[in-house]
């Protein structure tokens, strides 16, 4: 039986080798960094079963890098916060961790709290959608049992459509969804290119689409 991976973002070095020297001992295989940076390509690997994230990094903060990771991964995250403020465990939850704990914390309940949360993740997260099977757990994409590339954006954009199947789904209600409020897009355009380069990719005649409909103005629907 493969063991459950565990990641550690804490800038803390004796909590740090602490926690995993007591997770190893569970039979956890366990990855520590100290960084936002260093977490963010780590989880980005798609190999962690859940990770352990400091609020409070050298090089951001966990609420960004929650962010960030929400966008593309449904990985379980834990964070960990030195600072017992209800807004903070509020904004937090509203980012999308799936628990939250301020530090001094008890390491029984810290490990009571793990082994739920990856129970609960015990099957992988997987769709089925016409020719494709997504596994949200990797963020990986396949297609009659071939794996097909796409960006993270387009993952978001297929993920998107597919969880809101069989509804019409607006230009401006994907542009708001995918792209955020920062102008990160030009126009209504952006999401037809993309609709474009996502159709090429996942069906089997492009220019004849049979999952990702045009609904001529309004926006496009996942009919299934």
């Amino acid at each position: 039986m493969n063991k459950q991976k565990i990641l550690i973002i804490e800038d803390d070095m004796d909590l740090r080798e602490g926690l995993s020297f007591s997770f190893s001992g569970d039979g956890y295989e366990v990855t520590e960094t100290e960084t936002q940076k260093d977490g963010l390509r780590e989880i980005a690997k798609g190999c962690y079963d859940l990770v352990l994230l400091d609020c409070n990094l050298p090089d951001g903060t966990g609420f960004e890098l929650c962010k960030e990771v929400r966008s593309y991964s449904s990985i379980p995250i834990i964070m960990l916060n030195a600072r017992d403020t209800e807004l903070d465990e509020i904004k937090a939850l509203e980012l999308g961790v799936n628990d939250y704990m301020s530090k001094p914390f008890s390491l029984a309940v810290l490990k009571a709290r793990m082994k739920r949360i990856l129970q609960a993740k015990a099957e992988p997260a997987k769709i089925a959608a016409g020719s494709l099977s997504i596994d949200r757990s990797t963020c990986k994409v396949y297609k009659r049992g071939e794996e097909i590339q796409l960006s993270k954006l387009e993952y978001r954009l297929l993920l998107y459509l597919i969880e809101n199947k069989n509804h019409i789904l607006s230009k401006e209600q994907i542009l708001e969804k995918i792209w955020d409020s920062n102008g990160k897009y030009v126009d209504s355009n952006t999401v037809s290119v993309n609709i474009s380069r996502l159709r090429t990719k996942i069906e089997d005649d492009a220019s004849n689409p049979v999952w990702i409909r045009t609904v001529h103005g309004i926006g496009y629907i996942w009919k299934e």
